[in-house]
C-alpha cells in the first residue's frame, strides 16, 4: 500500500475481503466470530468490532442478529469472465448489505437525534 501504515482493524477488514474475493469465504459463508478474530490477530474488541463495521459499511457482510456476521450475497457472478476488462469495476458484493448498512446508520442517527431533541425540549420547559 505505498508505505501507508494500517491501523488493526484495517489489516482485519482487508484480511477478511481478501479472504471473500478470493472464495475462501463465500457468500453465505459466516464470519469468524470476534473471539475468533481477536484470537488470530492479537487486537482488541474495539478493532475487531471496527473492522466489522466497515465490511458492512463497503457491502462485504451483513448481521443477522444473534446469529452473527456473514458473507454478503453478490449481485453479479465475475466467476463467468474474471479477465474481462470491466471484471475490475463489478462490485465484489451487492447493493443488498450496502442498503441494509445504510438503513442500520440512518435509523441510529434518527435515535440520536430524538434523543437530543428530547433533552432540548426538557431543557425548554425547565428554563421557561
Amino acid at each position: 500500500m505505498g508505505g501507508t501504515v494500517l491501523l488493526t482493524f484495517e489489516v482485519i477488514a482487508e484480511a477478511l475481503r481478501e479472504r471473500i474475493r478470493s472464495g475462501g469465504l463465500r457468500p453465505g459463508d459466516a464470519l469468524p466470530t470476534q473471539a475468533v478474530l481477536m484470537a488470530e490477530f492479537g487486537a482488541s474488541s474495539l478493532s475487531v468490532q471496527k473492522a466489522m463495521t466497515l465490511l458492512k459499511r463497503d457491502g462485504y457482510a451483513i448481521s443477522h442478529p444473534g446469529k452473527g456476521a456473514f458473507v454478503a450475497q453478490s449481485d453479479v457472478d465475475t466467476a463467468e469472465d474474471p479477465g474481462s476488462p470491466d471484471a475490475e469495476n463489478v462490485p465484489v458484493v451487492g447493493t443488498t448489505a450496502r442498503v441494509e448498512a445504510l438503513e442500520l446508520a440512518l435509523a441510529e442517527a434518527l435515535d440520536q437525534f430524538t434523543a437530543l431533541r428530547a433533552r432540548v425540549e426538557a431543557l425548554e420547559a425547565g428554563g421557561t
